[in-house]
């Protein structure tokens, strides 16, 4: 719990907004352009996935299976922050350019960690409240002489790369509905792209194209069609529009691109992935059915003009969450002794898609974690087999595998040429989906359509325990060829970080329960491993310089698993210590002692005097509005304070002003006054204290195994 959990309330939600901060160091940065990315010298790492295919593989090898035990921490960067910190760090001519939570950037030397400058944007908290999955962001983009980052309140920013000054800023995103963004920009033929976040909370995708010079937007792609009456923007919408039904565009459709882009520059076409329905639930989204488009795929257009090209839906008809916006790879592959140009991708519901990248054409698919909603993708169609108890909504409440949060979530994957494998950040986290009756759209909170209130995990200590014990994580080599696994190592948990491949046989990923390690990519065997405090979510990179190669990681754990399960399954992450760790042979730098574990005291709050029915209307609402940033059974991870403790939840009035009339709005708390009225509010209170009364503390979870 530690500092985050002091009794105030001012520290409710312990939010603060950025202020700019202008240069303290300038150091010179050679420009960057296509010729770059795609030749990807060894002494940076200039985009999102190294080079436009995405791979995440290095052809460095001085750091190797023979000598990575001498590994060791040649500098690190206090990130200020721990929350949810996804970014991976871009590197270019011996600068380093890494965010921080509220898309604070910062730019390093790449040798010694040494601060050059800093730009803290001035974000707006009542639009980044909007944020479904935590407040987090993935990273900069690079291009000419600037530096790119896109802010959860939904701008788009220039930055000069030598001082860190504003060159241009742009809105990307109507601020009257629930947009946010999270995503790191790619920079493709002098356009910078980028997507959006809110699906959950009801608006309508896209990803648009930005001049890099000037800001200026030169096209969009909507993802999901809109109201019929007013026009469709062009025939894709049209095609697409035939594939729903009833009035989706109501609670806006869904279909985010908040994530995955890969680019073939032969082919010239740019990928992405798109996301779940809104509402999730499709008889509501779409009563009779049908695939909504293009809701969970894969789509190809043109980078100059947005035009559609070609697209792949891995989940039609898409009623659980299951977005395609996991990561894209580009390779070409020896497939029945032909070579295919390929994408590949493991999204959310537990397939592994190999698809023909120039036509869109389905190879091959395999599950690659257990899975119970689907039996098998049909060969000939590229469909799904559906187990029919799937479909939720006209059926009993269905256990099945895998959840909302994936057999594979936003965390990088990465693939290596030299072993032919893919190595995935896998993980199995079952949900119960269930039919929710009373349900209406209400736009800025969460409009799943689902149940909430049966998916929260039991409370006898039994069958808790047996539910945690089919939540898993593991580091998965695949082959993609074969479609079967080469080997896993099993991690404590699930939500672990990102990877990076090595042509020096290795592979890199972080972890939940504060570790970075090292694994020999042919047979698994972990080989090195470092403490790191904090919980890893992000991917790490490499890089060389004067002859010397680097790891680097950003540490900081946070997202929609630890918000909402990270109390009640603790991974033994510190949440006060995200930084930038950077290794290299030989080196014996230590991080800062950790805080000392401190556990508040607290007087159990008196019971609110309240009927059986109205308690049961409070955890209702609980589970369908809180849960998802405060906790299982009001249980907080410790990046958000944790209510059973909190002055607020005692104060009957103050509850009524923080959850009802907005008064932290400012901070990061969104109002429920068009929600819930102040007698749902007094019930949501009389749940949280309820379950701080039944003495189910951090000590009872973190020994449900003995």
């Amino acid at each position: 719990m530690r500092k985050w959990l002091v009794v105030a309330a001012a520290s409710a939600l312990a939010f603060t907004a950025c202020k700019k901060s202008e240069t303290v160091k300038s150091s010179p940065s050679a420009t960057i352009g296509a010729e770059q990315i795609i030749e990807a010298s060894n002494d940076g790492w200039l985009s999102y996935g190294r080079t436009y295919d995405e791979q995440r593989h290095s052809p460095l090898t001085q750091v190797n299976t023979d000598n990575v035990s001498q590994l060791g921490l040649a500098w690190s960067f206090d990130l200020n922050s721990s929350r949810g910190i996804e970014a991976t760090p871009i590197i270019n001519n011996g600068i380093m350019y890494v965010t921080s939570t509220f898309n604070v950037v910062y730019a390093l030397d790449a040798r010694t960690g040494e601060e050059l400058w800093s730009y803290e944007p001035e974000i707006d908290m009542v639009q980044a409240s909007n944020a479904c999955c935590d407040l987090v962001n993935r990273g900069v983009a690079i291009w000419g002489d600037k530096v790119f980052t896109a802010t959860i309140d939904g701008r788009l920013v220039a930055l000069n790369a030598k001082t860190g000054s504003v060159i241009w800023e742009k809105l990307t995103i109507d601020k009257s509905k629930p947009y946010t963004i999270t995503g790191a920009p790619r920079v493709i033929k002098g356009k910078v792209i980028i997507g959006n976040g809110g699906a959950e909370l009801g608006v309508r995708g896209y990803i648009s194209a930005y001049d890099a010079k000037t800001g200026h937007m030169d096209w969009r792609f909507y993802t999901v069609p809109g109201n019929p009456e007013d026009g469709f923007e062009n025939d894709t919408m049209a095609m697409a529009a035939e594939t729903w039904n009833g009035e989706w565009w109501t609670a806006g459709g869904g279909g985010t691109a908040w994530d995955a882009m890969a680019y073939d520059p032969d082919l010239d076409l740019l990928y992405f992935g798109v996301g779940n329905g809104s509402p999730w639930n499709q008889s509501i989204r779409s009563p009779e059915g049908g695939d909504n488009l293009f809701l969970s795929s894969m789509v190809a257009v043109r980078p100059d003009t947005g035009e559609y090209v070609w697209h792949y839906q891995t989940t039609p008809g898409e009623t659980w969450d299951y977005t395609a916006t996991q990561h894209l790879i580009l390779a070409d592959l020896e497939i029945n002794g032909e070579t295919r140009k390929v994408i590949m991708q493991a999204p959310k519901n537990g397939f592994f898609y190999v698809i023909d990248r120039e036509s869109g054409k389905f190879i091959s698919a395999k599950n690659f974690v257990d899975v119970n909603w689907a039996t098998h993708i049909d060969q000939e169609t590229g469909r799904p087999v559906e187990i029919e108890a799937a479909r939720y909504y006209d059926k009993e409440p269905y256990l099945q595998l895998p959840g909302p949060l994936g057999a594979h979530n936003w965390h990088p994957m990465s693939f290596s040429p030299d072993t032919g494998l893919v190595y995935i950040p896998a993980q199995e986290a079952p949900w119960v989906y269930g039919n929710r009756a009373d349900y209406k759209h209400i736009p800025g909170t969460w409009n799943t359509g689902t149940d909430f209130t049966i998916a929260l995990l039991p409370s006898d200590r039994a069958t808790f325990k047996a539910l945690k014990s089919m939540v898993k994580g593991r580091l998965l080599a695949w082959d993609p060829v074969k479609q079967e696994a080469a080997w896993s190592f099993e991690h404590n948990g699930p939500w672990n970080g990102g990877i990076l491949s090595t042509a020096g046989n290795l592979v890199f990923q972080g972890t939940g329960d504060a570790h970075f390690a090292a694994y020999n990519a042919k047979t698994g065997d972990q080989l090195w491993k470092f403490f790191s405090q904090s919980g890893i979510v992000a991917a790490p990179v490499t890089y060389e310089l004067d002859e010397e190669q680097y790891v680097a990681v950003a540490s900081g754990y946070g997202g929609s698993y630890v918000l909402g399960y990270g109390g009640v399954m603790p991974s033994g992450s510190d949440f006060n210590s995200g930084r930038v760790l950077v290794f290299k042979l030989g080196a014996d730098s230590q991080l800062p002692a950790p805080e000392a574990e401190h556990i508040p005291e607290f007087d159990l709050p008196d019971p609110v005097d309240i009927s059986a029915e109205a308690l049961t209307k409070g955890h209702q609402a609980y589970a369908n509005s809180c849960v998802v940033c405060h906790g299982d059974h009001a249980f907080a991870s410790g990046l958000v304070p944790n209510l059973q403790y909190s002055g607020i939840t005692r104060d009957p009035d103050l509850w009524q002003e923080v959850v009802r009339d907005g008064m932290l709005a400012e901070n990061g708390m969104p109002k429920f006054s068009d929600v819930y009225d102040t007698d749902t509010v007094e019930a949501i209170r009389a749940y949280v204290i309820s379950e701080a009364r039944k003495g189910r503390d951090q000590t009872f979870y973190n020994t449900i195994d003995d």
